[in-house]
């Protein structure tokens, strides 16, 4: 063995930095999303470390931006899934099935396991295959998109095939705003329930049947003519908009979620007072949640740093109204996002060829 081939024996055994194969993956499966759909492609990218993954949005109001979703906001993320599912009567050990993979990356697939519920997906993306899967397979409850399940049970009477479905069978309605006929349609059939699931992929499940699921979030009126109230979650706007009242499936709830509106000018995020000590720690961390949720966080020149508790003021361009937010129950979102940063700033880059510097 000449000394090249030495070397590169060592290299392989002993050298610095993982191999291709040493490197750590995360693969649809192990997301809880290996499932398929119409509408994607199965691409491989390199994931900082410092995201627990990637997911998109659904591209129902633009075109689908990356999201990335932190390791720190995940306990939310999960404590709402889970509450969700308590909410719906769906019970530890049930067997469900959800439609469409990408819906698991709202929950996060911690939360279904947490929980102790078995989730399947449909063998394609069709009617046929949930009917199938329906009668085939008899779960607890099926969780989509509120149109295709509407669908579903249509096809399900013209088939004939009605008494074959799941008794007392829950539906879930999620993705989507939802189809007011799909309540007349569940109604048709004997003990079965409906319930309206509100969340997106930038901040998780957020409401069910108008009812919120994260204790950090508020409704604004910033005295928009058609009386919908900004969404805020944390002290970060979601974009979307609501009438609020008495919600059709739940007397409890009061966020009308079927009358969901895209605002026209998102609204924007200030930091009055943060816990961090550094100045350019707290701009940093408004960069990120620009980066990887799409939702403009500034930071005041007069930030009082090192505050026992943040304090975020939200506003919009040319509205007097603003809305002051104090932590830590109602800056939770900010505080998570505003901890990854912190926790990047602490961890030197793994890979020894990525160098700025020499």
């Amino acid at each position: 063995m000449n000394r090249i081939e030495k070397m590169y024996q060592e290299l392989l055994l002993f050298g610095n930095g993982p191999l291709l194969e040493e490197m750590p993956r995360c693969t649809l499966a192990d997301k809880g999303i290996a499932g398929p759909t119409a509408a994607h492609r199965i691409e491989e990218v390199h994931t900082p470390l410092n995201l627990a993954y990637l997911t998109f949005t659904t591209g129902s109001s633009a075109f689908q931006n990356i999201v990335g979703i932190t390791h720190q906001e995940l306990p939310a993320r999960i404590e709402a899934g889970k509450r969700a599912l308590e909410m719906a009567g769906i019970r530890t050990g049930d067997h469900i099935i959800i439609t469409y993979p990408p819906l698991v990356n709202v929950f996060t697939r911690r939360a279904l396991d947490e929980y102790g519920v078995k989730a399947e997906f449909i063998l394609r993306p069709s009617r046929d295959a949930l009917l199938t899967a329906l009668c085939g397979q008899n779960p607890r409850a099926v969780i989509g998109e509120s149109a295709f399940l509407r669908s579903a049970l249509i096809d399900a009477e013209r088939l004939g095939i009605r008494e074959h479905l799941p008794s007392k069978m829950i539906l879930v309605a999620a993705g989507s705003p939802l189809d007011a006929q799909l309540a007349e349609e569940v109604q048709k059939f004997a003990g079965a329930s409906l319930h309206d699931l509100y969340g997106c992929q930038e901040f998780g499940w957020l409401t069910l049947d108008g009812i919120p699921l994260r204790k950090d979030i508020v409704l604004w009126d910033s005295g928009r003519s058609d009386l919908r109230r900004h969404l805020i979650v944390g002290g970060i706007a979601t974009g979307d908009c609501f009438l609020t009242g008495r919600h059709p499936l739940n007397s409890k709830g009061c966020i009308l979620t079927a009358t969901r509106m895209r605002a026209e000018t998102d609204p924007e995020t200030t930091v009055v007072a943060c816990t961090a000590s550094g100045y350019e720690t707290v701009v940093r961390a408004a960069r990120t949640v620009l980066r990887i949720k799409g939702r403009i966080v500034r930071v005041s020149q007069d930030l009082v740093r090192g505050a026992p508790h943040t304090m975020l003021s939200v506003s919009l361009p040319g509205v007097q109204r603003t809305l002051s937010l104090e932590g830590p129950a109602a800056t939770r979102m900010f505080d998570d996002l505003l901890e990854a940063q912190r926790a990047y700033q602490r961890e030197a880059k793994t890979d020894p060829v990525w160098s700025k510097s020499c």
